[in-house]
């Protein structure tokens, strides 16, 4: 009858010999290895999680580009463009916009009184027969909080060309709920011109019509495929 080991405790057979000890610094690398393989692993997917910048065009159903003079001191006069067109780059991970680009047709001026929609497009002030479009080109942006920035651009009506700083909201980014659900961003930005700095100086003496024009705009865009 073979020998049983005791219940306490277990001996090994004679005939097996213990694995060799690893050297303590071949340890040490093969454990620095698996670490550092390990990061690799975990850092690849972080990097393909990053979204690239994305290039987005304004939507001309839901876009406001709106403006508000003095008249006579009384009260601000409410108007607006009806027609526009635009398209930027956005980087969702900075956040960072660049390459703006907007175009405005002057003649779509909007004050809801046609007699004073007619004086608007003649040559005291937007002069649209000769000066038919006002454009914007973005020239650097930079972020001044988690969802607001300030961008840098040149502005072009009537012929005369200015630097422009528009504030700019980030509102929100996602499919649309309806529809054909793009994906969507939704923007607003404000900022003031000197109209008389580009050649309109109608009324600005006497304060007939103010100088300082406040400028809004309200626009979603659309995001384009890659």
């Amino acid at each position: 009858m073979p020998h049983l080991p005791k219940a306490d405790g277990y001996a090994a057979p004679h005939h097996l010999k213990p694995e060799p000890e690893l050297p303590a610094g071949f340890r040490i690398m093969l454990a620095t290895l698996t670490a550092l393989a390990m990061m690799a692993m975990m850092v690849v997917p972080m990097r393909a999680a990053k979204a690239a910048p994305e290039h987005y065009v304004i939507d001309p159903s839901h876009m406001a580009i709106a403006f508000m003079v003095s008249h006579v001191g009384f009260a601000k006069t409410l108007g607006r463009f009806d027609r526009a067109e635009g398209s930027f780059v956005f980087d969702p991970d900075k956040p960072a916009v660049s390459d703006i680009a907007v175009t405005i047709d002057a003649a779509s001026v909007n004050t809801d009184h046609e007699k004073r929609d007619a004086h608007l497009r003649g040559p005291d002030f937007l002069w649209v027969e000769k000066y038919p479009e006002i454009t914007f080109q973005g020239t650097s942006a930079e972020q001044t909080g988690p969802r607001t920035g300030r961008v840098q651009g040149n502005l072009t009506l009537r012929g005369v060309t200015r630097p422009v700083s528009l504030d700019v909201t980030w509102n929100k980014s996602g499919e649309y709920p309806f529809g054909d659900m793009h994906y969507a961003i939704g923007l607003s930005g404000r900022t003031q011109i000197k109209r008389s700095e580009f050649g309109m100086t109608y009324g600005v003496q006497g304060g007939l019509v103010g100088d300082e024009v406040d400028i809004i705009l309200e626009f979603e865009a659309i995001r384009q495929p890659t």
